[in-house]
């Protein structure tokens, strides 16, 4: 594997990439570096909440077996997205964008001037704890870091043009259970409506030369998607990989149950 992240995404790789935030402990990352089998992962601040603390035991186990994260985080709070690159993350992605200014506002967040509005502390990780020159670590931090949008309301599709074209947005993600939820069809991921609104995703990023990724729920869906383009896949979690390993041992052992 080399090249970062953002490069490899840039570049078209496919990229498999794991979550983490309800179950979180830095050895599930470890672990699951040490299996050579992702390209990356992403934290869940969103729903899970984990700490700052948290995030940076999430990047540091990371970054010692080859991987870096990300941190998917609510468009509330601009401190919370500084915090997440002061902690070693190498991109945000924000959830429930509803509109393209929206988005705009949150890249501005995760940008110093003269692109954005990020504030000055070189004092985390990203910053080498003081070590960067100012002026040096404020323009390899608006060149290096990566900025996600979610889209997952019906007006982020409706705007998902103008959306992928916003500067700094480097990449689209869907989340198929919102999207189906704000589309009338809470669920039913290949319903009609749910892969009109993939096609226009797709479109949209062809035509503003950026990629896209997805939470796979399921085999057939990460087959739907990579046919239209997506390149960043996010087929599990660390919820999802305790259910599956409990249901492997319930099914090995079925005799005990």
């Amino acid at each position: 594997m080399t090249g970062t992240l953002k490069s490899r995404l840039h570049n078209g790789d496919r990229l498999v990439v794991f979550s983490v935030g309800r179950m979180f402990h830095p050895n599930v990352i470890r672990y699951l570096g040490m299996q050579d089998d992702f390209d990356g992962f992403w934290v869940d601040v969103e729903h899970a909440g984990p700490t700052t603390r948290d995030i940076e035991s999430a990047m540091t186990a990371g970054k010692a077996h080859g991987l870096e994260g990300f941190a998917r985080v609510p468009p509330t709070d601009y401190a919370t997205v500084t915090r997440c690159f002061e902690s070693g993350a190498v991109g945000v992605m924000a959830a429930q964008i509803h509109s393209a200014a929206q988005a705009e506002e949150f890249v501005g967040w995760a940008k110093f001037a003269p692109r954005g509005t990020r504030g000055m502390n070189p004092l985390g990780y990203d910053g080498g704890y003081g070590s960067v020159p100012l002026a040096e670590f404020a323009g390899r931090a608006n060149e290096e870091t990566m900025v996600g949008i979610q889209i997952e309301t019906a007006q982020a599709v409706d705007e998902v043009d103008e959306i992928a074209a916003v500067d700094g947005v480097d990449f689209l993600f869907v989340g198929p259970s919102d999207l189906s939820q704000a589309l009338g069809v809470t669920g039913a991921y290949t319903d009609d409506r749910c892969l009109d609104a993939l096609d226009r995703i797709s479109a949209a990023c062809r035509a503003s030369a950026k990629h896209w990724g997805a939470v796979t729920p399921s085999p057939e869906y990460a087959s739907i998607v990579i046919e239209k383009g997506c390149t960043l896949i996010s087929p599990t979690s660390d919820v999802k990989l305790i259910s599956a390993g409990l249901g492997a041992v319930k099914e090995q052992f079925d005799e005990l149950w």
